[in-house]
C-alpha cells in the first residue's frame, strides 16, 4: 500500500512504534479490523466494541502472519511490531486520510437521506465504462466503514466512489475530511435520523457539512427537485450542478415511462447532448439516480453513449429492490433499510405489479418524536396504493396498519406483533402468483423473510 510503512502510519496517527527497525520501514499489504481477514503483511486494527474488544484477537492475527497491529494498550510481552495509539478508531481515520492523499485519484462522494446506495451503484456502473473504479461495498459508509473502503484502493484504481452515511451533526465533517471529494452528490433531504437531527432543516445542515471539504475545482451535484436542496445557491465557491425534471436544470429527464417492475425509460438531457435510456430497475426514484449518474459521468468526461451503456448495465443488489422470481411468488427484496420516503416510493412501484399485490412492512428506526405519526403516514399511503394485502410487523407498525385500514376499509390488513410470529403464519396469508414487497429497517432482519419466501415449496 503506497507509502504506508509502519513508520509513516505511526506518524500520521500520533502513535508510538514499538518493534524492530527493519519492520519500521516495511509497507503493509492490507489493513483490516476483521481478524478473520488477517493475512501475511497486513496491519490489524483492533476496535473496542460494545460486546467485543478486538485486542483479544491480536495473538490470532499475528499467528496468521500479520506484519503488525495497532493497540490502545501497551503490550509488554509482544514479540512483534505494534503501534500504540490513543484510539484505534481515530487512528484508522487518520491513516485512511493519509493513504487517499498518496493515491491522488478523484473521489466521488455520495450522501443523502434516501437512495445513497442505489445512486452509488448507478454512478459506479456509469464510471466503469471508462475508468477502473472502486466503490463502497455493503454498508461500509460510516466512520469505520469508509476508512476500510479506502484501504481497498490500489495504484491501478482511477476513481473512488464513496458512500457517506451519517446520523448526527459533525459526522459528515469527519467523513468528508477523510474523503475530500472532487465531486459530491446529494440525493435528497428526507425524514431520516430525526432522533438526532430534529427535522429536515437539521438533516440539510448535517448533510451539507460536506461542502467545506470539497477540493479546489470540485463540484456539487444536487437534486434540484428537492425543496431543501433547491434553496442552495452557492457551495463554498465551487461549481453547482442541479439535476431533476425541470428543463431549466443542466441535467434533466423527460418522456418518462414506467415499464412496470421491469424498470423505467426516459430521455436524459445534458447541456450538449441528449439520449434515450432504459433503466433496469423500477420506480421514479431510479430516474433521479440515473440523472445523478449522468451528471457525474458528464463531469468526468464520459460520452453520452458511455453514460447510457452504464445506466442500462446496472445490476440490482441484495436488499435494494431486487426481483426474485420463484415457482410461487415474485418477491421484491427491498429489506435492507427503510424510512418514510423510501417506503412510499416502494409502495408506489408495487402499483404496477401483476397478480395480487402484497406488502410486508416493518418498523422504521431513528424517526424521533414523530415516529408514531410517520408510521401512520406510511400506512395511510399504503391504504391508497391499490394493495390487495398489507402485513405489518413490529410495535410501531401497529400505527401503520391502523392508518392503512382507516384509509381503505376494504384493504385486507394483518398485524403481527413480532416477526417470529409472522414467520410461523406467513404462508397461510399468501397465494401462488402473489407479488410481495418486503421492506423494513435493517434491525427488523427481514432478510430472513425473503429467504423463507425464496425457499418455499408446497
Amino acid at each position: 500500500m503506497k507509502n504506508l510503512t509502519l513508520e509513516n502510519i505511526a506518524n500520521v496517527c500520533n502513535g508510538i512504534y514499538r518493534g524492530d527497525e527493519k519492520s519500521r520501514w516495511t509497507e503493509v499489504t492490507a489493513i483490516t479490523s476483521d481478524s478473520r481477514q488477517a493475512a501475511p503483511g497486513c496491519l490489524f486494527v483492533p476496535i473496542v466494541g460494545e460486546r467485543v474488544d478486538g485486542h483479544s484477537f491480536i495473538p490470532n492475527v499475528m499467528e496468521a502472519g500479520a506484519l503488525a497491529t495497532l493497540s490502545q494498550k501497551e503490550l509488554p510481552e509482544a514479540r512483534f511490531p505494534y503501534i500504540q495509539v490513543a484510539s484505534s478508531l481515530q487512528a484508522v481515520k487518520d491513516i485512511a486520510k493519509f493513504y487517499l492523499e498518496q493515491l491522488k485519484i478523484p473521489v466521488v462522494g455520495i450522501t443523502g437521506s434516501v437512495g445513497k446506495t442505489s445512486t452509488k451503484e448507478v454512478i459506479a456502473s456509469v464510471l466503469k465504462e471508462k475508468y477502473h473504479i472502486l466503490k463502497t461495498q455493503g454498508n461500509f459508509n460510516n466512520e469505520l466503514g469508509l476508512p476500510l473502503t479506502v484501504f481497498r484502493l490500489r495504484d491501478y484504481h482511477e476513481i473512488a466512489v464513496l458512500e457517506m452515511g451519517i446520523s448526527d451533526f459533525g459526522e459528515m465533517s469527519r467523513l468528508a475530511d477523510i474523503a475530500r471529494p472532487d465531486t459530491c452528490v446529494i440525493t435528497n433531504i428526507g425524514q431520516c435520523h430525526l432522533e438526532f437531527l430534529g427535522d429536515r432543516d437539521g438533516v440539510l445542515k448535517a448533510k451539507t457539512e460536506v461542502f467545506r471539504y470539497l477540493k479546489e475545482g470540485g463540484r456539487a451535484i444536487l437534486n434540484g427537485d428537492d425543496d431543501k436542496l433547491a434553496t442552495i445557491r452557492q457551495v463554498q465557491g465551487k461549481e453547482l450542478i442541479f439535476f431533476g425534471m425541470n428543463p431549466a436544470f443542466p441535467v434533466y429527464a423527460d418522456q418518462i415511462q414506467s415499464r412496470g417492475l421491469k424498470g423505467m425509460s426516459c430521455r436524459i438531457h445534458l447541456p450538449e447532448a441528449e439520449f434515450a435510456v432504459e433503466i433496469p430497475m423500477p420506480g421514479q426514484h431510479m430516474v433521479y439516480n440515473a440523472l445523478a449518474a449522468a451528471a457525474v459521468g458528464m463531469v468526468h468526461g464520459l460520452t453520452p453513449e458511455q453514460i447510457r451503456r452504464g445506466i442500462e448495465s446496472l445490476e440490482p443488489i441484495s436488499g435494494r429492490f431486487r426481483m426474485i422470481e420463484t415457482n410461487h411468488f415474485l418477491i421484491v427484496d427491498d429489506c435492507y433499510n427503510a424510512n418514510p420516503v423510501s417506503m412510499k416510493a416502494s409502495l408506489d412501484v408495487l402499483k404496477d405489479a401483476l397478480g395480487r399485490k402484497v406488502a410486508i412492512l416493518g418498523d422504521m428506526g431513528e424517526l424521533g418524536e414523530q415516529e408514531k405519526e410517520l408510521h401512520a403516514e406510511v400506512g395511510d399511503h399504503a391504504g391508497r396504493c391499490g394493495l390487495d394485502l398489507l402485513i405489518c410487523t413490529g410495535s410501531l407498525s401497529r400505527y401503520m396498519s391502523e392508518a392503512a385500514k382507516a384509509a381503505n376499509p376494504n384493504l385486507e390488513v394483518i398485524y403481527e406483533v413480532d416477526s417470529k410470529k409472522l414467520e410461523r403464519n406467513l404462508f397461510s396469508y399468501l397465494r401462488d402468483g402473489d407479488t410481495i414487497l418486503v421492506k423494513a429497517s435493517h434491525f427488523m432482519h427481514y432478510e430472513r423473510l425473503v429467504q423463507r419466501l425464496e425457499q418455499y415449496k408446497k
